[in-house]
């Protein structure tokens, strides 16, 4: 994942225009449908993983697991999206882990594709008929030649504060 972001950085240097003009993503898919996160909060990606339950905790808590002596906190975002939790069809899925706040927390999908660099101008706010749970989580979409790329807002997603008061 460091050559990722290695590589993004040396073509902003070369061309000081493409770092504003362009933003990086990692897509990864849920039920498939295709998200991204800026390629920048990516810390790793990590394949099928052995996930510890917490009890008591929410359900969009898949548990934790340990990333190189630290815990990591799993989130799953199937759930965390209302979408219908994984079968044992489906896999194990992939994960891709963030920091926030200092916390690592791995975000459990379908799976991961591939970076996609993507013109800052072709960024759009979400559209009215996105659904409104997907429309809270996203900053905003880029429609691709097949598929519309949904860009997942992660402090939001993250944030279980507002969830818990219901």
């Amino acid at each position: 994942m460091n050559q990722i972001v290695a590589s993004g950085a040396r073509r902003g240097a070369l061309d000081p225009l493409s770092a504003e003009d362009h933003q990086d993503f990692v897509t990864m898919f849920i039920q498939g449908q295709m998200f991204g996160i800026p390629v920048l909060m990516v810390q790793d990606v990590l394949g099928p993983q052995k996930i510890t339950r917490i009890p008591l905790a929410p359900p969009e808590v898949a548990g934790s697991l340990n990333l190189r002596g630290r815990i990591v906190t799993a989130i799953d975002v199937r759930l965390r999206l209302q979408l219908p939790k994984r079968s044992d069809t489906d896999g194990d899925g992939m994960s891709v882990v963030v920091e926030m706040k200092g916390e690592l927390y791995s975000l459990r999908v379908d799976s991961v594709g591939e970076v996609l660099s993507l013109p800052a101008a072709k960024f759009e706010s979400n559209p009215p008929t996105l659904d409104p749970l997907w429309r809270d989580f996203s900053t905003g979409i880029y429609r691709l030649e097949n598929t519309l790329l949904v860009i997942l807002d992660v402090p939001k997603l993250l944030d279980f504060t507002k969830s818990e008061v219901m």
